[in-house]
């Protein structure tokens, strides 16, 4: 069974390098968000899903 989440981010990560830390941190806990899904790496996931968003959404088996 798939589980999904999508949480709102009450400050935003308004740097690449913030985004670049939240991303290795999103990396830990669901490491499937950007291994299974496009863009495929770490940066470009910082950089289009997490810089600047007001929800990151996430999923797991």
């Amino acid at each position: 069974m798939d589980h999904a989440a999508t949480v709102s981010v009450g400050r935003l990560p308004t740097t690449l390098p913030e985004a670049r830390a939240v991303a290795a941190e999103h990396f830990a806990f669901f490491p499937d968000d950007i291994n299974q899904n496009p863009p495929y790496d770490l940066d470009i996931h910082a950089e289009k899903m997490v810089l600047d968003q007001k929800t990151w959404s996430f999923w797991w088996d």
